[in-house]
């Protein structure tokens, strides 16, 4: 049998909008659905369409282009922000990938003075799915207090804090060597949860450190530094995202 050329091929066309980078595929289906795709210059609102890689795919008139996935593990230094661009002209954790042409966005965010394990990629369907809150992807923190924390404190949180009108309840906390830190293990992605978190029972966090995030630890990754997953680790990745 002819094996079929790569001009061929067709993909779901909600598929190649999410490879561009753009988003994940059920946002892909509400672009189409709310007629912003073009296929080869016409109007394209059916779910379940198919292109293929000759095509002409425009969102809002402007072209994407499928590219390859890819994803890269880093270790976010303090003074970077997680976003791709800034108005402010602060540093950005894109500006420490060097090489990398594809456009990368972060799964979830990290603040200017957190930092940590983080995961950048162009896949929206990965993306998506390490950040939305029903998927409860674990991340655990090191956190370094400006004075002694007590049991009295570790019960209260453990018991659930109210922070904005809503009852916060952390996984696991316990403390580590040092009486001014302890470990945290959450799955809220609230902005800035758990510094509101210790605030409420007057305490300040001098340092904030991410040591895991889902699957993935910051284990022989420096400060500042980033790698590439390997073909393994995707694979376990995407099964990771799909339980």
């Amino acid at each position: 049998m002819k094996k079929k050329s790569n001009t061929e091929v067709k993909v779901r066309l909600n598929k190649y909008i999410s490879q561009s980078g753009l988003c994940s595929r059920r946002e892909a289906d509400n672009l189409i659905k709310q007629g912003h795709v073009k296929v080869n210059g016409s109007l394209c609102n059916e779910l379940g369409s198919k292109v293929n890689i000759n095509d002409l795919v425009q969102i809002n008139n402007k072209p994407i282009k499928p590219e390859k996935n890819i994803y890269i593990l880093l270790n976010k230094p303090k003074d970077y922000i997680t976003s791709n661009k800034d108005t402010q002209n602060r540093k950005t954790v894109f500006d420490l990938i060097k090489g990398v042409k594809e456009r990368l966005f972060s799964a979830g965010r990290l603040d200017k003075n957190t930092t940590g394990v983080i995961l950048l990629t162009n896949d929206g369907d990965i993306v998506k799915k390490l950040t939305h809150p029903e998927n409860k992807i674990k991340k655990i923190y090191s956190v370094t207090l400006n004075k002694k924390i007590s049991e009295k404190n570790i019960n209260q949180i453990k018991n659930g804090i109210i922070i904005d009108k809503e009852l916060i309840k952390v996984d696991k906390i316990q403390k580590l060597d040092s009486k001014f830190e302890v470990g945290i293990e959450i799955h809220k992605g609230k902005n800035g949860v758990i510094r509101k978190i210790f605030e409420s029972i007057n305490l300040n966090v001098k340092r904030l450190d991410r040591v895991m995030f889902g699957p993935f630890s910051k284990k022989n990754l420096g400060r500042g530094k980033w790698r590439k997953l390997n073909e393994s680790e995707v694979r376990n990745l995407k099964l990771f995202t799909k339980k």
